[in-house]
């Protein structure tokens, strides 16, 4: 049995912009569904994350609301979805350019390691500015942003046009061949 591996050097390629922030948008809705849906099962208060994420624009005055209002809701979902359609865009710009959106199993490998390092940098660098992410850190958040990283670059991978930079670039357009 031959085993093929395909090169995953850099190319000029550039990613789908529309297929990378609709993948951003889905992974965020998947993570807000598993990681609020696991909290509730569990029997703890789906409101602790939401609050954090809305504090990050409304201050830490929200973190002592049991329930948050509708304003702290609007502002979570508003700040949850920007961040999510701005991972789209990153994990797009890493896949593209190094083909990691060949196959299924390596655009899974990439957003599963891409949704560890998010974690990493939500959990323990944004903690500088924003201490009170320290507090869900742990086993359900790490799984969520794992599976964030698998949606999102899954769903880029299904919905993206593959895009040659080389084929578009203002250079080649008056080439003839």
């Amino acid at each position: 049995m031959e085993l093929h591996m395909h090169s995953h050097h850099f190319t000029r390629r550039m990613p789908d912009w529309r297929a990378a922030a609709i993948a951003g948008v889905v992974a965020g809705l998947v993570f807000l569904v598993v990681e609020l849906g696991a909290l509730w099962l569990m029997g703890q208060s789906p409101w602790g994350p939401p609050r954090m994420i809305a504090a990050i624009v409304m201050g830490r005055d929200v973190l002592s609301q049991t329930v948050p209002g509708a304003g702290v809701m609007l502002a979570a979902l508003a700040v949850h979805f920007a961040l999510s359609v701005v991972l789209g865009l990153i994990i797009a710009m890493i896949m593209a350019p190094f083909q990691f959106d060949s196959s299924v199993a390596m655009a899974s490998l990439v957003g599963a390691v891409f949704g560890v390092g998010v974690y990493w940098i939500n959990f323990y660098g944004m903690t500088q500015f924003f201490p009170w992410f320290a507090e869900a850190r742990g086993t359900l958040s790490f799984l969520a942003h794992v599976v964030f990283g698998l949606v999102a670059a899954d769903a880029y991978l299904k919905l993206e046009r593959k895009i040659d930079s080389k084929i578009d670039s203002p250079d080649r357009a008056g080439a003839t061949g």
